[in-house]
């Protein structure tokens, strides 16, 4: 698989696949020297044309573990300012002689564009309302530590659900590995048509809490949206924010999701942050190895061996 551009072009062996192999390199994170061999001589270009912290930061450090050469690329300090097209970005870019792009930006479907002007391997690393493969990966990832299984486990994913590339990833990969997904949101949240969703939808978040095995609270996007949209903010959290009195209706076996950045007092309440149930933390540290995952497969020479962090031939 050369380039990961959306979920919906795994299916559920590569998933399970790229977290065997996300397992695989979580091992070198516990070791003293976090770096293996395994892409050197590769080039790899962050290329984000959004702004981004976790994203960014975890796939710089996944490819540098990796031991690759890793070029930043910010728009607003490139020939982009200037008027310079996409198309001829990419391809200065890759007259440059580089191996993988990992691409961010604003517009749906241009890591997909970009397959056709460069022959380097391209990584969606979330593309407009589209798709975010690598954060539903390491939220699979993540869960699949917690639980053993995705399989059967009761999954809702409450806010923003129109706006977010992060649920249609999350709603492809959780059912593919077995998962019942609901979405909870207001009306004016969800998309125009679900046709083709294999989800359930609630628009009460109280009527579900007590089912659940995860409880996934989406970011409210508000760069994303008109103000028609979303009821006041105080109004929001009264319907659908995670607070300390809901948590406490949760199954005490059940866990807590959020992809950041946290709007900390209308999506969650800070208090609910600190609850031993969330796995808030262990989302952003899981992001290194399943990105270094994404990134060996694309660009990995072979089969990579954890035993002393090499690669073979296949």
């Amino acid at each position: 698989m050369k380039h990961l551009l959306s979920i919906a072009d795994l299916s559920a062996d590569d998933l399970h696949h790229l977290l065997d192999l996300a397992a695989d390199f979580s091992q070198i994170q516990q070791r003293e020297i976090k770096k293996v061999p395994a892409l050197r001589g590769r080039t790899i270009v962050l290329a984000f044309f959004e702004d981004s912290t976790r994203t960014r930061l975890s796939f710089d450090l996944a490819a540098r573990r990796l031991s690759a050469d890793v070029v930043n690329f910010t728009a607003g300090s490139s020939s982009v300012k200037k008027g310079e097209s996409l198309r001829d970005t990419i391809e200065t870019i890759t007259a440059m002689g580089i191996d993988g792009i990992v691409v961010r930006h604003a517009s749906s479907g241009v890591p997909n564009q970009i397959t056709q002007w460069t022959d380097a391997a391209v990584i969606n690393a979330g593309d407009g309302w589209h798709q975010h493969p690598t954060q539903a990966l390491l939220d699979c990832y993540t869960l699949q530590q917690h639980f053993g299984s995705l399989e059967g486990k009761q999954i809702a994913l409450c806010g923003d659900i129109q706006h977010s590339r992060v649920a249609r990833s999350n709603v492809d990969a959780f059912t593919k590995l077995g998962a019942q997904v609901t979405l909870v949101a207001p009306r004016t949240l969800l998309p125009a048509s679900l046709e083709g969703w294999p989800v359930g939808v609630e628009t009460h978040l109280d009527h579900v809490l007590g089912d659940l095995d995860v409880l996934y609270v989406l970011r409210i996007q508000r760069e994303r949206m008109g103000d028609s949209l979303l009821p006041t903010v105080r109004e929001y959290r009264t319907q659908f924010g995670l607070t300390p009195e809901r948590a406490t209706r949760l199954r005490p076996d059940a866990v807590i999701m959020h992809p950041g950045p946290m709007i900390r007092g209308v999506e969650i309440d800070p208090e609910v942050t600190e609850d031993r149930r969330s796995l808030v933390l262990d989302q952003v540290t899981n992001g290194v190895p399943v990105r270094m995952a994404v990134l060996f497969n694309s660009l990995g020479p072979g089969q990579f061996t954890p035993v002393d962090g090499g690669v073979s031939e296949q």
